[in-house]
């Protein structure tokens, strides 16, 4: 009992930020240190343990290391526009570690880091894919690669996101490589193949287990819920260092296919194209058997699953589900709120272990949600209904996900925040700007962070100004942190060609902009909150999860904005700029051929 202070709280800045440590402002709780209290006056009482990782938790208390407990950094004059500053990270490559679970190419990649840091760069994101760490065999656990990996990155100054990638790599927009689910949960699969989502033609899709076996003892006496909390288990214990050091600032949890918290619902390796409304993945005997179970406590045992939906490919009109209208029927409506709320509580779940897992360190927990925005602007809201986002014009249906988040002090990280409606083709429907304020409104409306990513490869003025409008929606203020803004935002991704001279001078000044013209600031306490993760708050009922459904008035963007990289001329003179430094470099090239 020797390692064990108690402190009493004193007072609180206000009883709403008690709730949510990581937005206080300038002041905080205070604390008196006291005898160790018996069991009738324990509640009250906040438990600070000196030693490194938290095991046990108890419902009236909060555990964290006596050393992470949050000191803001009081800025200097010249630092207040720091509040404004929103970091940036980079998506490392797909294949950085190898199919045999080796750090490839580490010369290579630490000069790449090291021109990151050079760009003033905040930190990386990686995949830290469950296909290669337990690809052995179940609780078989090789860290060794991405050890290697960390202390690359820590020692080239960089801080790191991590993804716990629960999916396969290989058959989404981008995938460029191939890393496949843990063999021995492929094997599975081969004698129970509805472990996988599939859609109404029976076709498996084997980039992630299907929701309908998460309480299901289905892998080796393990259900899918358990593999994801032991996988997540044993990152922490074998990251103690990193996870002390603060090295790790968001532990993104992988919740369905490319990560994202959605059903695999477009999925190219089946032959989906842009701007196809996409498939229901919902046919699985497990989730069928879900589906009339409550649909017979419901009274209507004769409801079936949707055959009328249409292909991939089809447009929302030419459907009957959609053209017709019938997701506004009463059965319609039953179904996509069955299915959209099984991808909450999936998502709650897990998150939920996730908590346990990261219990009492200094990092924050985060889910990804994409940004489907082909068919926002049609009534149907096709695309995204099949992907499980149950968001009508009259139905909100990214706010309950906010609110699922909020539970577990977790950031809602959005995506294709490059994109505008303009550069979409219009018989699309395409809303990706009306999109992304809904989404983030959401977030900021139920109080939580909200973080960023652009959803395509782009190295231009036109999409580094869009994301920087969305990071600060009303633009940078002066001394207090402005009304809205990113907690950060990480771009897709490192590649030769972001890093050609033309495209990376332009990313450099892109960086600048979002630090709101401030020089790199290592000290995330600076302009952010560095608090340790507090213990899930109690499970919200899925009827109050859906109270969050009702539409808001969303907050107000500005139609610019007002740290711009410049527009067609100053592209103009970039590129004149550019061709005069090719030209010197040659001449000066030259030049040492002629006095050699």
């Amino acid at each position: 009992m020797s390692n064990i202070i108690y402190l009493k709280l004193v007072s609180v800045p206000g009883k709403s930020r008690l709730r949510h440590p990581r937005f206080l402002q300038s002041t905080h709780p205070t604390f008196e240190k006291i005898e160790p209290p018996t069991a009738q006056d324990f509640a009250p009482t906040l438990i600070f343990r000196t030693h490194k990782t938290v095991e046990k938790i108890q419902a009236t208390t909060t555990e964290v290391s006596s050393t992470e407990q949050e000191t803001p950094t009081p800025l200097h004059d010249e630092e207040k526009m720091l509040v404004n500053y929103v970091p940036i990270y980079v998506m490392l490559q797909l294949d950085i570690i190898s199919s045999d679970n080796v750090l490839q190419d580490k010369a290579g990649l630490e000069r790449q880091l090291m021109q990151l840091k050079e760009a003033s760069v905040d930190g990386i994101m990686v995949d830290v894919w469950w296909g290669l760490v337990e690809s052995k065999g179940s609780k078989q656990y090789d860290w060794s690669a991405y050890k290697s990996l960390f202390q690359l990155v820590q020692q080239c100054g960089l801080k790191s996101q991590v993804v716990m990638s629960f999916h396969q790599c290989g058959g989404n927009i981008g995938d460029t490589v191939n890393i496949p689910l843990p063999q021995w949960v492929l094997d599975v699969g081969k004698t129970d193949p509805d472990i996988f989502y599939t859609n109404r033609a029976g076709n498996r899709n084997t980039e992630y287990l299907t929701l309908g076996v998460d309480n299901l003892p289905l892998f080796e006496g393990r259900t899918a819920v358990e593999i994801y909390s032991d996988f997540m288990k044993s990152f922490r214990e074998n990251m103690e260092d990193y996870l002390q050091a603060e090295h790790f600032t968001d532990i993104e949890v992988g919740l369905g296919p490319a990560g994202e918290l959605r059903y695999p619902s477009y999925p190219e390796n089946q032959g989906w194209v842009f701007p196809g409304i996409g498939e229901f993945q919902c046919y699985d005997k497990y989730l069928k058997a879900d589906f009339k179970e409550e649909a017979m406590k419901e009274g209507n045992p004769e409801w079936e699953l949707p055959d009328n939906a249409g292909e991939y490919n089809d447009k929302p009109g030419s459907t009957e589900f959609f053209g017709s209208a019938e997701y506004s029927t009463a059965k319609g409506k039953f179904f996509l709120t069955w299915y959209s709320n099984n991808l909450l509580k999936h998502g709650d779940q897990i998150l939920d272990e996730a908590n346990k897992a990261f219990l009492g360190w200094s990092v924050k927990l985060a889910a990804k949600v994409s940004g489907i925005h082909w068919w926002y602007k049609d009534d149907s809201h096709a695309a995204e209904l099949s992907a499980g986002f149950y968001n009508m014009n009259n139905r909100d249906g990214y706010r309950p996900i906010a609110r699922m988040l909020s539970r577990h002090y977790a950031i809602l990280n959005f995506t294709c925040l490059e994109m505008r409606d303009s550069e979409q083709p219009e018989n699309a429907k395409c809303g990706p700007q009306e999109l992304v304020r809904q989404a983030l409104s959401g977030g900021w409306t139920e109080n939580i962070e909200v973080a960023g990513e652009n959803a395509l490869p782009r190295y231009d003025r036109t999409a580094y100004n869009q994301i920087l409008l969305n990071c600060r929606p009303n633009g940078v203020s002066k001394d207090v942190p402005p009304n809205l803004k990113l907690t950060a935002f990480t771009y897709l991704r490192l590649s030769d060609e972001l890093l050609q001279r033309k495209n990376f001078n332009l990313f450099k000044t892109f960086v600048r902009k979002l630090h709101a013209d401030q020089n790199y600031c290592p000290d995330v306490r600076k302009y952010g909150k560095v608090v340790p993760l507090e213990r899930s708050k109690p499970e919200v009922q899925i009827e109050d999860l859906l109270k969050a459904s009702e539409t808001i008035q969303l907050f107000p963007f500005d139609k610019e904005t007002d740290m711009s990289l410049g527009g067609p001329l100053a592209d103009y003179w970039g590129g004149l700029v550019e061709k005069i430094a090719s030209i010197l470099s040659k001449t000066r090239l030259w030049g040492k051929k002629g006095d050699s």
